[in-house]
């Protein structure tokens, strides 16, 4: 395949973001990746966009490189896009895909305007990679970059499921009526092409004795003050799953209050995330693309919790693609444990549930003990090296004589580490 990478940064070459693409082309030798510079370059490109028009041509897909400024791309990609709507050209059936550096604030909206953008103009879009800005630097984030490609490359080549196992197991949690037949043939025709075993839970039958109290007997315990031994059925049952599929109809703009009572009564868990790296899907019945609140509710949740959010799957449409599709990309996550950096929303909601807990844990012992075994007390304060470097280069760079004499060492210095990263 050849890959063109588009690299949006202004600082070209030095672009924290590049190298994630440059340690991308060595980790897969064996197709091509070339580059073009709109960061750098947008005012000779505005003068004459045939060089990037003839590279646009040539590539099976774009992959746009970019740090996320401002809640968005960087004006100079901005204006990239503008000029590639303006050429006239024909770029629909391309594959498209995107890389950013950030801090995670807000990059979903950068994110989705390049999506939004791209289906303008009639591409194929594939899911994006969301980084940190250091995460190349860490042995976590290489191996997330490169799963992320791997991932991608599978949904491209339309490669086959795994063969059915008993080593695997998914579990369908369904709010299902009788009347709901239309749901119940998505859980059927989910059920004959899914290649793992699953079970399903219809929670619509089980003996729940009320909704949350907010009484925090489980904060100190973990035990729900409920008798009707739900808090043991999820952690004993649903929860000991390697895939969790929910199956609800649309209603009232939700999943439907039956819904809302088994997800408040999972207050149980309190914050811990205790399904972390357990892959997502739905499947829903309904108008789900006219839903934008319930859409960021599902991709939220699976944020927060550390899940990765395989699919969802609707009758809309083609409702059996769209279930094979989901069947196919659950068995890939279940088989590759394929785990994405959180975005915003995941390390936002976390951050305010890390401050929470802390604040808290005298009371909510459970959470507490939680977030300390699994390291979610990431605290800035505890960064201290990082603290201090800054309080160095800070200093450097008011200091006018040190600066004029540096130049673009400081530039340099900061990409370095990055530079070394990939060579190693």
């Amino acid at each position: 395949m050849r890959i063109l990478v588009i690299v949006g940064s202004p600082k070209g070459k030095d672009s924290i973001t590049l190298h994630t693409c440059q340690y991308l082309e060595k980790q897969f030798p064996e197709h091509q990746f070339d580059y073009i510079w709109p960061g750098q370059r947008i005012k000779a490109l505005e003068k004459d966009f045939s060089p990037a028009l003839e590279a646009l041509r040539k590539a099976d897909m774009f992959l746009f490189c970019y740090p996320v400024y401002t809640f968005l791309v960087p004006y100079q990609l901005h204006r990239f896009i503008e000029l590639m709507k303006a050429s006239g050209e024909d770029f629909s059936g391309k594959l498209a895909a995107q890389v950013s550096t950030s801090k995670h604030f807000y990059d979903i909206t950068a994110h989705r305007f390049i999506v939004d953008n791209c289906r303008d103009m009639g591409m194929r879009v594939l899911d994006g990679l969301s980084a940190d800005m250091e995460d190349i630097l860490k042995e976590t984030g290489r191996r997330q970059a490169k799963d992320w490609l791997s991932f991608t490359l599978w949904q491209i080549d339309g490669r086959g499921t795994p063969q059915k196992t008993e080593n695997k197991k998914a579990v369908i949690v369904a709010d299902l009526a009788p009347e709901d037949t239309r749901l119940k043939a998505m859980i059927d025709h989910f059920l004959a092409v899914f290649p793992y075993p699953c079970d399903v839970v219809n929670i619509r039958e089980y003996p729940f004795m009320g909704g949350c109290l907010s009484c925090f007997n489980c904060a100190a315990t973990g035990k729900c003050v409920y008798k009707d031994g739900f808090d043991e059925f999820l952690r004993g049952t649903i929860h000991q799953h390697d895939a969790i599929v929910y199956a609800f109809r649309i209603q009232d703009h939700s999943m439907g209050s039956r819904f809302k009572l088994y997800d408040d009564r999972q207050f149980c868990n309190g914050h811990r995330t205790v399904t972390m790296g357990t892959p997502f899907g739905y499947l829903v019945e309904g108008e789900y693309a006219k839903e934008e609140n319930l859409r960021l509710l599902l991709e939220a949740r699976a944020q927060v919790g550390g899940n990765f959010l395989a699919g969802v799957a609707t009758d809309e449409v083609d409702m059996e693609a769209d279930i094979d599709r989901l069947s196919a990309t659950l068995s890939y996550a279940m088989e590759t444990r394929y785990t994405p950096p959180q975005n915003f929303l995941g390390v936002g909601g976390m951050k305010i549930f890390r401050d929470l807990i802390y604040m808290m844990r005298g009371l909510m012992r459970a959470d507490h003990k939680f977030f300390k075994a699994h390291g979610q007390y990431d605290f800035p304060q505890k960064q201290w090296k990082t603290t201090w470097m800054m309080y160095l280069v800070g200093w450097l760079m008011r200091n006018k004589k040190l600066k004029s004499k540096a130049g673009n060492k400081f530039t340099e210095g900061m990409v370095a580490p990055y530079k070394k990263a990939i060579e190693e």
